[in-house]
C-alpha cells in the first residue's frame, strides 16, 4: 500500500427504517469522489445497516471540496432524516 495522499475510514450508520434510502444516497455520493481526487478502496456492509468506507483522497484539498460539493449537498438535503450519520476517522498505513 502507498502512503500518498489522506487515507480515511467512514463509519455510516444509516438512520433508522431507512437503511435503502441510505444505502442509495451512499451511492449517489461516492460516485462524486473522482471529481475531487478521491478513490473509493472498499466499501464493506454490517448485517444491522452499518457501513464501514476506506476512502483516499490525493490531497486534503480534495476531501474539503468533496464536504462542501454542491450536488453532495443537495443529495443530503433531500432524504432529510433519512440521511446517514458519518463518523471519519484519519488514517495511515501501518
Amino acid at each position: 500500500m502507498t502512503n500518498d495522499g489522506l487515507l480515511l475510514v467512514a463509519v455510516v450508520e444509516m438512520a433508522g427504517g431507512h437503511a435503502e434510502t441510505g444505502r442509495r444516497y451512499e451511492d449517489a455520493v461516492l460516485a462524486l469522489l473522482g471529481r475531487h481526487g478521491g478513490t473509493l478502496e472498499r466499501r464493506l456492509r454490517e448485517d444491522g445497516g452499518t457501513e464501514v468506507h476506506v476512502i483516499r483522497f490525493a490531497a486534503r484539498s480534495g476531501l474539503d471540496s468533496f464536504m462542501v460539493d454542491p450536488e453532495r449537498l443537495a443529495l443530503r438535503a433531500e432524504i432529510g432524516d433519512a440521511a446517514p450519520t458519518t463518523r471519519v476517522l484519519e488514517v495511515r498505513d501501518v
